[in-house]
């Protein structure tokens, strides 16, 4: 399959984003706080690290455990990330052209863990892809609603109206803003 400019493409950039942000993880962050509900860097690190292998489980055929407490990390957490997102890439490339708005909902997952990693790590947010972010919202807002947020999504928050995309996407997703 060739999808560098549609959603494969904007996938691969939204992993190749998270890489970067894991990559600026120091252990003096580990337990710092995060915009999702009472995780720590510490275990959105291991979250994100999971993320892909979860998404290849299902893109095969399996039911991975969502709820399942991720395995630790270790010192190399954008290493890690990096690995197991070459192998979510390989099986892309195995799709036919049918399967790509899956990967629309692994962009919107990966763009709101990636703010939410920048910001409980304090840095800015500015320098994120906002295609990446774009797509993710889209996806969102075309699916996500008040009764289908389950435990993964608070209400969605309010935003101003000329809010960049990542805040938006935050907002939606149900971060303060």
């Amino acid at each position: 399959m060739t999808d560098t400019s549609g959603a494969v493409g904007v996938l691969a950039r939204a992993l190749d984003q998270t890489a970067r942000v894991l990559a600026e993880v120091r252990p003096e962050h580990l337990d710092q706080p995060t915009p999702c509900r009472e995780w720590t860097v510490q275990r959105l690190v291991a979250h994100l690290v999971a993320d892909p292998g979860h998404f290849v489980t299902m893109m095969r055929g399996g039911r991975p455990d969502w709820d399942a407490e991720p395995a630790p990390v270790g010192s190399d957490p954008a290493g890690a990330f990096r690995a197991a997102a070459e192998e979510l890439m390989i099986v892309w490339r195995e799709q036919d052209a049918s399967a790509v708005a899956g990967a629309d909902w692994q962009t919107a997952e990966f763009a709101v863990h990636t703010w939410d990693l920048a910001r409980g790590l304090g840095r800015p947010t500015g320098d994120l892809d906002p295609e990446v972010a774009a797509r993710g919202l889209d996806f969102m807002r075309a699916g996500l609603t008040p009764e289908n947020r389950g435990r993964a999504f608070a209400a969605e928050q309010p935003a101003p109206p000329d809010a960049p995309v990542y805040e938006q996407l935050a907002a939606f997703a149900g971060r303060e803003v």
